[in-house]
């Protein structure tokens, strides 16, 4: 219960009496449910864009030859 009233300081009243319910409805009353759900809910932070200078992008790209692994494995 603890738990579960100590993330209405991070998520809100709101998000956590939502996942509540939704805990209830499932049939399930564990502090690591709601908190799993509430987890789920959150939106992730967009990943930063690192622009590549141009001095460290490729000048020849490198081409897949998946056929150079069949040499090693057969037979010498």
């Amino acid at each position: 219960m603890v738990e579960i009233l100590t993330a209405v300081l991070g998520d809100g009243l709101p998000a956590v009496e939502a996942a509540c319910a939704e805990a209830l409805r499932e049939g399930v009353h564990s502090a690591d449910i709601v908190l799993n759900i509430l987890a789920r809910q959150r939106e992730p932070t967009p990943p930063v864009t690192i622009l590549t200078p141009e001095s460290l992008r490729l000048r020849h790209e490198p081409v897949a030859d998946c056929a150079r692994y069949d040499s090693l494995r057969s037979p010498p």
